[in-house]
Order: structure tokens, then sequence, then C-alpha cells
């Protein structure tokens, strides 16, 4: 994607980008507390125009507490709740659609305006194709997901649908934020750098990518943790349950399945990931604090280094506080898992800078 850059239309669609990026992370936030607070299933269908709007009388409240009843998590999980009970997980799942709601129609009509004022160059066409496409998957993934807990005896939705929900939703975030980068910002240019500095960050930039591949597998097994709700399975740090290889890494179901379905599996693998990831950013950001570009760069070089350090430490409080959850009360577990999403998803931007400031070279 290479688009020309400095004139007043490409920075108003860089914005407009911009601004979708931050609705996005927003809607994944939203997506965390949904599911933290088990409200995912609470809207057993997908109206896409009415259901835009709240239940607007006792009788339409009644019905859709009726059709929530017929559910596995109902009856089986939350068999006890009480009218007022429903109305607080429905108001989660709700909002998270109506802000996805309200994504796309800030994109559409922000795409209409454009188009009439002839703000979209040609080389901005196929990006924009794309993230409709990205958008619309989105979405049909969500259904998807929520539909496999609404069967058989599911009180939750499957954890590999809730990776795949959330695996897509950073991929559609990441393209976004990349495509605003095209228009708004400057990558090093060569002609600018000796050779040296050159070798130095065509290097940066293989490790780079390196680290977006793990931070890719890192970013899937935390949302199988979240889906398999694994953070207590141990609940101890720096060892798991008091060992260091724990017992029951392994099953008789076969790798594939183990590697999705083992909650100790799951646990073990994140924190190791966790621990490599961390150990690569810092060579990585010593080698980064050689280098002297452009302003972008001296802007962007340190975010990795101190998101990565902030993203373990929640990781290690998210851990140590799971073996007090209480389920139905927000307490401190779920503002450390929450906040530790937030900030792995701005590590992935962080990553996403560094990808792009050094493609010129």
């Amino acid at each position: 994607m290479s688009i020309e850059l400095n004139d007043h239309k490409s920075k108003a669609v860089a914005n407009w980008l911009l601004l979708g990026v931050g609705m996005t992370v927003i809607q994944i936030a939203l997506g965390g507390i949904t599911r933290l607070t088990g409200s995912g299933l609470s809207i057993t269908e997908w109206d896409v125009v009415t259901g835009a709007l709240p239940p607007m009388s006792e009788a339409h409240w009644q019905t859709l507490f009726a059709k929530y009843k017929t559910t596995p998590q109902f009856q089986l999980l939350n068999f006890d709740f009480t009218l007022s009970n429903f109305k607080f997980i429905f108001f989660w799942e709700w909002f998270h659609r109506l802000w996805a709601r309200t994504i796309g129609l800030v994109f559409a009509v922000g795409f209409m305006y454009f188009f009439v004022k002839k703000y979209f160059k040609p080389t901005m066409i196929k990006p924009l194709g794309i993230l409709f496409l990205l958008g619309a998957l989105q979405g049909a993934i969500g259904w998807i997901m929520v539909a496999s807990g609404l069967e058989g005896d599911a009180v939750y939705v499957k954890p590999t649908r809730l990776a795949l929900h959330f695996i897509f939703a950073l991929g559609l975030l990441a393209y976004t934020y990349w495509f605003a980068l095209s228009l708004k910002a400057n990558a090093i240019e060569k002609q600018n750098i000796s050779s040296e500095a050159h070798l130095k960050i065509k290097s940066i930039r293989k490790w780079a990518w390196v680290i977006i591949v793990i931070l890719f597998f890192q970013l899937i097994y935390g949302a199988l943790m979240a889906g398999h709700k694994a953070a207590n399975v141990a609940s101890t740090w720096p060892t798991i349950n008091g060992q260091w290889l724990p017992m029951g890494l392994t099953s008789k179901d076969g790798f594939l399945l183990n590697a999705v379905n083992n909650t100790i599996w799951i646990h073990f693998f994140h924190r190791g990931l966790a621990y490599i990831l961390l150990t690569i950013i810092i060579y990585w950001s010593v080698q980064m604090n050689k280098i002297r570009a452009n302003r972008f760069w001296a802007q962007v070089n340190s975010l990795p280094l101190f998101l990565v350090f902030i993203q373990v430490l929640l990781g290690v409080l998210t851990i140590l506080t799971s073996a007090n959850i209480i389920p139905g009360v927000w307490a401190k577990f779920e503002w450390f898992a929450q906040l530790h999403q937030l900030v792995g998803m701005l590590l992935l931007l962080s990553v996403v800078n560094i990808i792009y400031v050094t493609k010129e070279v």
C-alpha cells in the first residue's frame, strides 16, 4: 500500500481511519467486558435493524428473558437469574453490538462524504474494499461464535470461536491502523541514513516480523485462556502450582485438541510465550535505540519495550488475583484482565508502527 502523503485530503481520510481505530479498540474492550460478565449469550438473536433499540416495555423484557431461559446457559448455570440479573448481562451484550453498529455507521457516513467530496485517490480503493470485507467478516464470525453457545449443553461460547473472533478483530484493527499510517506518517528513507544504519534497520524490521508471528500465537492463546477461564487453574507465580514444568501438559486427545483444550497446556504456553516476547523485545529495543532517523521513528521506537513490561506485569497480577474470582462480581481480577487485553492491543499496534516506519529501507 503506497499512498501519497501530506495533502489535506489524505490527512482527513487518515483521521477518519484513526477514529475507526479508536472505536475498534473500544469495541474489543467491550467484548472483554461482555466475556468477563458472562453476558455474551444474553441476546439469542441477531436483529440487525430492530436489535439496535433496547427493550422499551416490560412485556418486551419478559419476552427476551423467556428466550434466554431456553438457552443451555440459563438452564445449566444461571437458572436462579431474576429479570434484574438478566437486564444486567443483556446491557453489555446489547451495548457491544450497538457499538459495532456505530462503527459501521461511522464508516458508511465517512465513506459517502469522502466519496462525494472526491477525497479518495485510486490507490485508496483497494484498501477500503479490504476494510469493508474484514468488517463484514468480523460481524459474521461474531454471530457464529455466539451461536456456538446456544446449542447442546454449552454454557459459554466455544473458546476456539472466541479466539477466532478476537484474532480477526485484531487483524481488522492492525490493517486499519496501517492504512491510516500510510496516509499520515513518513517511513525512514534509505537515502537519509548511513549504510551501517540501513543494515541495522533491515535487521530490526526482520525481528519485528518475528515478534508479530509470536504475538499472533500469544494473542490467540490469551483468547483461549479467557474462553477456557484458565487463569485460575494456576493462580501462582512464578511457578505453575509450585512446578516449573507442570503435570498434565499432555492428554490423550492428540496434539491439536490438547493445544486448544488442555487448560494447563494453554496456561503454560501463554506464560512461556510472554517470557520469549519480553526477552526478544528487550534485545530489539536496545538495537532500535542505536538508530537516529526521522521524527516518527523517535516517537515510536521505545513504545514496544514500555508496553511489553506493562503487559507482563498485568499478566502476573491477573494470574495472582484469579484465585479470588467471585461469579457476578467485578473486582481486581476483572480489572487486571481487562487492562491486560487492552495493553496487548496497544503492544500489537506499537509493533505495526515499527514495521511501517522501516518499510522503505
